[in-house]
């Protein structure tokens, strides 16, 4: 099968077994927490922690998800090339469960794909379950569950269950979402590639690629909680992962698994294939599929092994870096856009070694032909084709400028190497100047058998971010992002608006990049968000305009592709160049730098008030402001909701005292020592700070609050409006997050806050309702409980004063709670009677029932409590023969199955007789071979059940 086959295949499969195939998510993550998307399961997360429900009838879904791991906790950058298997970026072929089918079904359906449409032979699987190490704390218990149903599997083939299922520890065979959350034990299987196939399991686990997983089961069924517990999931989940291209290996290298003479090689497959030949084309070098020994001298490898592996490396950067640059990811100089700047420029250096010199862009020539192979799979890749090509001939250009020099500068540092290690000085020197990120520095280094002084370097580039924190607290920007010695004067904390000459004009993406000598835009950092506004350019023709926007690039102004030029102003994106040394006009939102000035100014009133109410000794750990919110994390124990009401009134007394807010520039030796000044980095400031403080006379240092910060604030408290903390929590250990709103988005929380609260209560006094209905009926008093009084939205007024409405809103959950618990109470009595009433209707029925003799089949109209009354009953009157009971609720058939010790001796087992006839009116069920409990939709096939439960008991 080719890969494009093994792929629709998988898909096919589970489609047959009723899974919704959906589309691969972006490799731009939901989760913040997340540089890429590094697993099938990211787009599902909501679904298993069950704050969405799945969209799927039933419940089940397949695909194939792109994935990236370079980069944070999940890393396999520097294994790519050098094994088999190892990618940057892969496809994990995945069926998932929400609260559906469980452990049975996604072990059965793993074996029916692999071994018995696929044809993988038996004999060479080994299949891992969960055995925790109790003495080392580990949770749950042996997966006895999953052992038994991988042994039924390998015992129908003939083969030893005990050789062929592999205890896994923790490590392997437990998975967790995170310290808190959804997870459980999971089972992997692995496949032996040895000539022979008769390793009986023993490199299972053992970081060998004649050994590897392919499909890994996981079994979604406990929550693991705060305290360290774990409690079991109301809704049991199926998440798996299945390694596309190692299923293409193990497929299309082994002559349909007769032949396993060579080592099965991902990069063997059409995966990568159509990549090489167009390679070979472009550097005139043969691809020959040959592998290092593990831990093998690099600086030893015959010429042959280089370029082997340096096919496999620009090969796999080309799927990474086409992928995410068609999801809109781009290389750049921060987070995840700089882990593709790294990978794209450790494609550059590797294509040295097939002999490409730089003068001319190598790597977007391969982009076509990894479009033919996978843009019918991801039509992004086809539709961003063009995008894709440009970036990655932009990207290369810039590095093959420096990269000559710095080979140049890195070959004359090597007669100066001692002890086998190369200076940190050097190596800094190489990434500062030459752009030549530290795993690039320690590749050329291994490849001579040397190393390199990490700890020198760290040193150095710690030195570097003071200096760049120094520069953030001044009010002169300078450009960082790109080569430029202009420096920009920012005026903003005086002014929205000014007049300034153009300097520089760069083209960046699509984007331009405008450098004026003047600006009254506040860039991104520090925590607030940059600003946005206008530029307007004077000339011959009427004055036109285009939409400003200011992120990270200090001293910039960034034009984004969405400029919306006036009048006849679409020469101005052609021609952006011709501005150098024109005179243009610069104006801010106003309105919307006054929204993140309030928001960041509460930040420091919150700041102040958590010292004052919760601890002193609490520190900021992180800060972000906007126009619409603020986000405070600080280092604390757990803040008590009668703290939060607290720091809400200190910070609103603030500002309804309208205090004033001023800055101050100072040396820093004035404010360092003083403890009533927030500094949060200690000696890592420039010799002059910015001192903003709240209260006190303006510019006085006398102030309550007083905090170094480079950002921009509003004049007075006043200017903030209401403050509103809308949660609190922690986000790791020992640390808390605060997010708070200002001004209108304050009120429209508290709109919002005020609907939900309606909604509660609508839904609890519904509840209640249904529940007394039911107490009415069964012959009982109701259960009565007051009206919550309702938030009126008049109230929430601008006059409004935060003591009264958190006072008010304390009322409301108040009195939702009394609803709550008469609503719990009302339907525990239920419960209660029906209970009595169904012991009672069972004891009659049974007595009629067992004077019969024989085995028992019967229906009963009545509620679904009085099935398990029934079966209880039968055990306890040890009756001996087999049973199937039928109640209908009016709703749907509730079954039940019984098989004393004469029917057991018979063979019959209740478990399977449910099953059986369950089915016949499109039901399901299960249980022991006892007793069984199942029900059925079908109320019309009532009688067709009954008579084949007579026929089937005899």
């Amino acid at each position: 099968m080719t890969a494009a086959e093994i792929r629709q295949s998988f898909l096919d499969f589970f489609r047959e077994k009723q899974h919704t195939i959906v589309p691969s998510a972006s490799l731009l993550p939901q989760s913040p927490g997340l540089l890429f998307t590094n697993a099938g399961m990211n787009q599902f997360v909501p679904y298993f922690l069950g704050t969405d429900k799945a969209p799927y009838s039933p419940p089940r879904a397949a695909d194939t998800q792109k994935c990236i791991r370079a980069g944070g906790k999940h890393n396999d950058l520097e294994d790519v090339g050098y094994d088999t298997y190892h990618h940057t970026m892969f496809e994990m072929l995945g069926n998932w469960s929400f609260g559906d089918y469980f452990k049975k079904e996604a072990i059965k359906w793993a074996w029916e794909l692999v071994v018995e449409r696929w044809g993988v032979p038996a004999n060479r699987l080994y299949a891992t379950v969960y055995a925790p190490d109790k003495a080392k704390g580990d949770p749950g218990e042996f997966d006895q569950e999953a052992w038994d149903l991988w042994a039924a599997l390998f015992r129908g083939k003939g083969l030893d269950p005990r050789v062929h299922i592999v205890d896994g520890n923790v490590k392997d065979n437990f998975w967790m979402m995170g310290e808190t959350g959804p997870c459980g034990p999971c089972s992997e299987l692995h496949v032996d590639l040895t000539p022979e196939g008769d390793t009986h399991g023993e490199l299972v686990n053992g970081d060998s690629d004649l050994c590897i997983e392919i499909w890994n089961l996981v079994f979604i069924q406990y929550n693991a909680e705060a305290d360290g517990s774990f409690r079991d999931l109301p809704a049991k989940h199926i998440d798996t992962g299945m390694g596309f291209e190692r299923a293409c290996s193990l497929i299309q290298n082994t002559k349909g698994f007769t032949d396993f003479s060579n080592k099965p090689s991902n990069y063997a497959t059409d995966v990568f294939t159509p990549i090489f030949r167009k390679l070979e084309e472009l550097s005139g070098c043969k691809y020959v599929d040959i592998y290092p020994s593990p831990g093998a001298d690099r600086s030893a490898f015959s010429e042959e092994m280089k370029t082997a592996i340096a096919f496999r490396v620009i090969a796999d950067h080309l799927r990474t870096l086409s992928f995410s640059i068609a999801d809109g990811i781009l290389p750049g100089n921060n987070g995840r856009n700089y882990v593709l700047r790294r990978i794209l420029r450790r494609a550059v250096r590797y294509g040295r070694q097939l002999g490409f010199s730089g003068e001319k862009p190598f790597f977007a020539e391969l982009v076509p032909a990894l479009v033919g192979q996978m843009g019918g799979v991801f039509p992004e890749l086809k539709e961003r084709e063009a995008a894709v090509r440009v970036t990655l001939e932009r990207e290369e250009a810039s590095f093959n400028e420096t990269l000559d020099r710095g080979l140049k500068r890195f070959e004359d540092a090597l007669p100066e190497v001692k002890d086998h290690t190369l200076s940190g000085e050097v190596s800094f020197e190489l990434y500062d100047t030459f752009g030549f990120p530290i795993d690039l520095t320690e590749l050329l280094c291994a490849d001579r058998g040397i190393k390199v002084n990490m700890q020198r370097f760290e040193e150095l580039m710690e030195q570097q971010r003071e200096r760049a924190r120094a520069a953030q607290k001044s009010s002169v920007v300078r450009a960082l992002d790109i080569s430029t010695e202009a420096v920009t004067e920012f005026v903003g904390f005086e002014s929205d608006s000014c007049e300034a000459t153009v300097l520089e004009v760069h083209e960046q993406d699509d984007s331009w990049l405008v450098i004026t000598d003047t600006t009254p835009f506040y860039a991104e950092m520090g925590g607030q968000v940059g600003d946005s506004g206008w530029m307007k350019f004077y000339g011959e023709s009427p004055p036109t305009q285009g939409i400003v926007n200011v992120g990270r690039a200090r001293g910039f102004l960034l034009m984004k592709d969405n400029y919306t030029f006036m009048e006849e102003g679409d020469e101005f994106p052609k021609g952006m160049h011709s501005l150098v040394g024109l005179k243009v006009g610069l104006e801010v939102d106003s309105s919307r730098r006054r929204q993140i000035e309030a928001h960041h100014t509460a930040t420091h009133l919150l700041h102040w008030a958590l010292h004052e109410v919760v601890s002193a000794e609490a520190q900021q750990q992180g800060s972000s402001v906007d126009e619409s919110r603020l986000r405070f994390d600080f280092n604390s124990a757990p803040v008590t909701p009668g703290q939060i009401e607290a720091m809400e009134e200190k910070v609103n007394a603030c500002i309804a005292a309208d205090e004033s807010v001023s800055w101050s520039e100072v040396p820093h030796a004035e404010v360092k020592e003083r403890k009533d000044v927030m500094q949060f980095f200690g000696d890592k400031y420039g010799d002059t700070v910015r001192v903003v403080q709240i209260g006190g006379s303006p510019q006085g240092l006398d102030g309550y609050s007083m905090e170094l910060c480079g950002g921009t604030h509003v004049r007075r408290t006043g200017e903030i409006g209401l403050f509103k903390i809308k949660s609190e929590g922690a986000i790791a250990s020992g640390v808390r997050r605060i997010e708070a709103v200002c001004g209108e988005s304050a009120w429209e929380h508290l709109r919002e806050t005020v609907r939900q609260l309606d909604e509660e209560s609508d839904a609890l006094h519904a509840k209640l309702a249904a529940a007394n209905a039911r107490l009415s009926e069964l012959g009982e008093e109701p259960i009565g409980a007051g009206d919550p009084p309702r938030i009126m939205l008049a109230m929430l007024t601008e006059k409004g004063d935060v003591t009264q409405i958190n006072h008010t809103l304390n009322m409301v959950r108040g009195k939702l709670d009394e609803l709550r618990e008469a609503g719990i109470e009302a339907e525990k009595k239920v419960k209660k009677l029906q209970a009595s009433a169904a012991a009672k209707q069972a004891d009659a029925a049974l007595a009629l029932l067992i004077e019969k003799g024989g085995p028992i089949v019967t229906s009963i109209e009545s509620d679904a409590s009085l099935l398990q009354e029934l079966l209880n009953g039968l055990k306890k009157k040890q009756f001996a023969e087999a049973a199937f009971l039928i109640v209908d609720d009016g709703d749907k058939l509730h079954l039940g199955s019984y098989c004393g010790d004469s029917a057991l001796g018979r063979g019959l087992k209740a478990g399977d007789l449910l099953r059986e006839l369950a089915a016949l009116a499109g039901g399901k069920g299960g249980g022991k071979p006892d007793m069984a409990r199942g029900a059925a939709p079908e109320r019309g096939k009532l009688t067709e059940l009954e008579e084949a439960a007579k026929a089937r008991l005899g």
